[in-house]
């Protein structure tokens, strides 16, 4: 078997990235559901990008070398990089990060290509199953996203103060 190449997609940017899935995720996944279901085939899509985005996040807080809330917050940057999102910090402790997301650049891309629900599944579903594999003592909310027509999209991500960030 041979060794797996380290992802390093996200040099183009994660929004740039995003664009570039969906306009070949996209016209596969309708031609499978004309064929299969629509629905069974987002759900299999949906299980999928939960897999990968949990290993990513195990990958990322590997190369970060850390998997607490500080680390976690600075590697937005990746998300953030060319104004791809805009965000208001609400609260940053060592146990709790919690932001606004006050313009999504990410929505507006899917709603454009028509496919708000393709957004959901390969981008929005991604931010709490990211940060298991980063750090599965690490728990997410967030009650609405611009995807789904909200003003903004409201992220709180928690360690309890009673675990410590495992070391790498």
């Amino acid at each position: 078997m041979t060794e797996e190449r380290p992802d390093t997609l996200n040099d183009v940017g994660v929004l740039k990235r995003r664009e570039i899935e969906a306009r070949i995720v996209a016209p596969i996944l309708q031609r499978l559901g004309e064929e299969f279901g629509q629905e069974r085939v987002r759900e299999l899509a949906a299980e999928v990008i939960v897999g990968v985005a949990q290993s990513q996040g195990a990958t990322m807080a590997e190369i970060l070398g850390g998997n607490d809330l500080a680390v976690f917050a600075d590697s937005l940057e990746a998300w953030t990089r060319g104004g791809a999102l805009e965000l208001e910090v609400v609260e940053q402790t060592d146990t709790r990060f919690a932001f606004n997301v006050t313009r999504c650049r990410y929505a507006e891309m899917y709603l454009e290509l028509g496919d708000a629900d393709l957004g959901a599944r390969m981008s929005c579903n991604r931010d709490g199953t990211m940060v298991e594999g980063f750090n599965p003592d690490i728990t997410f909310t967030r009650t609405q996203t611009i995807m789904g027509g909200a003003s903004h999209c409201d992220f709180v991500y928690e360690l309890p103060a009673s675990e410590k960030a495992v070391e790498l």
